[in-house]
C-alpha cells in the first residue's frame, strides 16, 4: 500500500474520530458526565495523532483544510440527526461553500498529493 493511501486513510479516520468526539462533547454536558468527557478527549486525542501522522506525507494545508472542511460537514449532519439542529438557508449555503473549496482544492491545485 502506498504512503499517499495510509495518509489519506489516516485523515480519513482523523475525521470521523474528530466528529464523533464532538459528539461526546454535546453529551459530556459541559464536561460534568465524565464517560462521555474521557470518549471525547480520547477520540480528540486519536484524531489529532492520525492528523500529525497525516503530515508526513500530505502539506498541511491541504491536510487541515480536508480535515476542518469535512469535519464542518459531518458535524453539522450529526447536529441535524442527532441532536435535531437545524440549519437556515445561509448555514446550508455557507456549508457547500466549504464543500466547494474542498473539491477545488482536491481537483485543480497541484498542492495535493494524489
Amino acid at each position: 500500500m502506498s504512503s499517499t493511501t495510509i495518509a489519506y486513510g489516516c485523515l480519513t479516520i482523523a475525521i470521523i474520530c474528530e466528529v464523533v468526539g464532538t459528539t461526546f462533547l454535546v453529551k459530556s454536558e459541559q464536561f460534568t458526565r465524565l464517560g462521555p468527557t474521557l470518549m471525547m478527549g480520547a477520540l480528540y486525542a486519536l484524531s489529532f495523532y492520525l492528523l500529525a501522522q497525516t503530515l508526513k506525507v500530505i502539506p498541511l494545508g491541504i491536510a487541515y483544510a480536508l480535515w476542518g472542511g469535512l469535519g464542518i460537514v459531518l458535524t453539522s449532519l450529526a447536529g441535524l440527526v442527532l441532536f435535531k439542529q437545524t440549519l437556515d438557508t445561509a448555514a446550508v449555503v455557507g456549508i457547500a461553500m466549504i464543500v466547494g473549496g474542498v473539491v477545488v482544492m482536491n481537483l485543480l491545485s497541484n498542492s495535493v498529493v494524489h
